[in-house]
This record gives C-alpha cells, sequence and structure tokens, in this order.
C-alpha cells in the first residue's frame, strides 16, 4: 500500500473524475434527451445525477482534508488541482439545475390540455386558453419559482457550511502546528537534558578519579612518614 503523504488524495481526485464522467454520460444521454414520452426516463436520470454530485462534492471535501497533510513544497499544485475539481463539480450542478428547471416546465406543458394534441381549435386561437388551465399554469410556474428559491438557499447553506468546514480546517491545521512546534520544542529539551546529563555523570567520573588520586597520595605519604621514623629511630 502506498504510503506516500499524497496518495490518499490521488485515490480520491481519480474517484472523483469517475464520478464526474459518470455525470458527464448522463447529462449528455437520458438526462438531455427530448424525445416524447421520456420525460420519466429523464428525471430518473437527473435523480442519479444528483446523487452523484453529492458524492463528487463528499470526493472534494476528502481531498480538502488530505491536502493539509502535504508538504507545504508541493502544496501548491494540489491546491490548483482542488480549485479544478471545484469548478467542474460548480458547473455539472448549474448544469443539472437547468435541466430540472426545462424538466419541469416540459412536464407542466405536457398536462396542460390546452397545449396537448386535439384541443379545441377556438381555445388554441385564444392567447390565454382556458381560464382553469391558465391558473394551473401560473400554480405550477409559481410552484417552479417557489422550488428554484429552495434550491438557491439549500446552494447558499451549503457554501456557509463549506466556508465553516473551511475555517475549521484552518483551525485545525493551526493547532496542528502549533503541536508540532510543541514537540520540536520538548525534543529540543530531551536534548539539552541528555547533554546534562551526560555532563554530570563525566563530573561525577572525575570526582571518583580525583579521590583516588588524592587517597592513593595520602597513602604513599603515610609510607614515606613511616619510613622515614622508622629510619631515624633504628639508626
Amino acid at each position: 500500500m502506498d504510503q506516500s503523504p499524497t496518495a490518499l488524495f490521488d485515490s480520491y481526485e481519480s474517484d472523483f473524475k469517475q464520478i464526474i464522467a459518470s455525470i458527464r454520460e448522463k447529462l449528455d444521454g437520458d438526462a438531455k434527451g427530448e424525445q416524447t414520452g421520456a420525460t420519466e426516463q429523464r428525471k430518473a436520470a437527473l435523480r442519479r445525477v444528483e446523487m452523484e454530485l453529492d458524492e463528487a462534492d463528499e470526493m472534494v471535501s476528502q481531498m480538502e482534508i488530505e491536502i493539509q497533510g502535504i508538504p507545504q513544497s508541493i502544496r501548491a499544485s494540489y491546491q490548483s488541482r482542488i480549485k479544478a475539481a471545484k469548478a467542474d463539480l460548480a458547473r455539472y450542478k448549474k448544469l443539472s439545475k437547468d435541466l430540472h428547471a426545462s424538466t419541469a416546465r416540459a412536464d407542466l406543458l405536457a398536462r396542460s390540455p390546452a397545449f396537448g394534441t386535439g384541443s379545441d381549435p377556438s381555445i388554441a386561437d385564444d392567447p390565454y386558453g382556458d381560464r382553469s388551465d391558465r391558473t394551473r399554469l401560473l400554480a405550477g410556474t409559481a410552484l417552479l419559482e417557489d422550488g428554484s428559491r429552495r434550491l438557491q438557499e439549500s446552494q447558499r447553506i451549503a457554501l456557509e457550511t463549506e466556508e465553516q468546514g473551511t475555517d475549521i480546517l484552518r483551525s485545525l491545521r493551526v493547532q496542528r502546528e502549533q503541536i508540532e512546534n510543541s514537540r520540536d520544542t520538548l525534543q529540543r529539551a530531551d536534548t539539552s537534558i541528555d547533554r546534562a546529563s551526560g555532563t554530570l555523570k563525566k563530573m561525577i567520573r572525575r570526582m571518583y578519579q580525583q579521590r583516588v588520586v588524592t587517597g592513593a597520595i595520602i597513602l604513599v605519604l603515610v609510607l614515606l612518614i613511616l619510613i622515614i621514623l622508622w629510619a631515624k629511630l633504628f639508626h
């Protein structure tokens, strides 16, 4: 298993690209289908796209977490890759939103009798159509606008949450740097203590050596004194 500091980032980026490729395929295929009777197929494709967009968003969040552990010397290139991933994600989110809106409009028009085949020609000539149909159309438009507002509100909340997450990650990075600095300080203190301990051991060893030398000198002096006394007394 690759233990390099960029291994997890590369893995998440690879998963993100696979998800984006799947989203692109769906948006260019079923979700854009204009065939008659393909509305349900388009809705199902768009629901799958929404789920994959959430997965891609999660991959980007994981990449932002992993970049904190990448060395500063190479972090800039990985930051640019995250920016590119965010740009792709935002582009496909917008495209998905536009397709949702167009599908909703098409579905609303398809359900209105005033726009169906076999409509009464007198109604078709009326610029407003049947009043009940017009009311339903206006109600559907209002509902669509309300859904769009809710989607924008959800996006705003998501952006605020992302900003808060970024702030939390920044705080964690600062705390990590503080912990690393404290660890370095402790290591330097341990080194200083080891040096001081070595110095003390040397001093103790020299003290014992000096005691031995001093004892030897005293012993020699005592022997000399005894020899001198013996010489004076017996000669």
